[in-house]
């Protein structure tokens, strides 16, 4: 048995992952993976992830040049979360510019942004 056999992938032939920042530990984002992404991911130890939007493989950062080099990879005891313990390059992971992904905040029945824009997205993608 192949060790992506081990993993329990969707019906849709996915499995979540969630990135997780080396140094300070910071929950980065969460995205998807198919197989393919997962095999590449091994293979350059750079995030690949597969983007259900566009429908194709995503290379994290191939635009922004804001890539995660993969330190280690996790498999949950269910076998249907990757954790990926990764390098942000950059320091922003998120496509509006902050850190992270998760910025916003339920506050009094609200969800308030608490974390700052550290870079303009307009300037990050240029394609």
């Amino acid at each position: 048995m192949s060790w992506l056999d081990a993993i329990c992938w969707n019906e849709q032939g996915l499995v979540p992952v969630i990135a997780q920042e080396e140094m300070t530990h910071n929950v980065l984002m969460l995205a998807w993976m198919n197989r393919e992404a997962l095999q590449l991911t091994v293979e350059q130890q750079r995030a690949v992830y597969w983007s259900r939007s566009r429908n194709k493989l995503w290379f994290k950062g191939e635009e922004s040049g804001h890539i995660q080099q993969v330190k280690e990879i996790r498999l949950d005891c269910d076998n249907d979360v990757i954790l990926l313990i990764v390098a942000q390059v950059g320091g922003i992971a998120c496509h509006t510019g902050r850190q992270h992904c998760f910025f916003q905040k339920l506050q009094e029945g609200q969800w308030i942004a608490v974390d700052p824009v550290l870079k303009d997205p307009q300037t990050i993608y240029t394609q």
